[in-house]
């Protein structure tokens, strides 16, 4: 979580609290969607939870579910609405994060839209090997699911 003077110098912080204009496509009471200002293609929306949260890992656990529903929502949305074939649903965290304050991109997708792939050049692995020596060092970090 981020100090209040961070959040309230976050424009996505001002634009929940209404202090900065955008086009609204959703208003809940834990999420706010709007339109990005420099879209990838036309209808592209930003989903932020209406707390300040710096990223993915900070995102309180009552704010999962909702923020994945509302994501599917909005990804239906761009196909009902827009006409769109599909959506590419991304969130960054810390890097390429434009704005330090969680937010997902839904983005309407069409064949031959012209994005292709993800926006960075991709990797091999030199080896088997090596993968599995990369997949190794996740999953003996990685935190076990909350209990139910």
């Amino acid at each position: 979580m981020a100090s209040a003077a961070a959040a309230k110098a976050c424009v996505f912080c001002q634009i929940v609290a209404g202090e900065v204009p955008a086009q609204i496509v959703l208003d809940e009471p834990d999420l706010v969607g709007f339109l990005d200002a420099r879209p990838v293609f036309k209808g592209h929306v930003l989903l932020v939870p209406r707390e300040h949260v710096d990223a993915l890992p900070d995102l309180p656990a009552r704010l999962r579910d909702p923020l994945l529903e509302a994501t599917q929502r909005l990804a239906r949305a761009v196909v009902d609405g827009l006409g769109a074939q599909g959506s590419f649903v991304a969130t960054n965290t810390v890097v390429s994060q434009s704005v330090p304050h969680l937010h997902v991109h839904v983005v309407p997708r069409t064949k031959g839209d012209g994005l292709r792939g993800f926006f960075w050049p991709r990797t091999k692995y030199a080896s088997d090997d090596e993968a599995a020596e990369y997949a190794s060092r996740l999953a003996a970090v990685l935190e076990p699911p909350p209990a139910r």
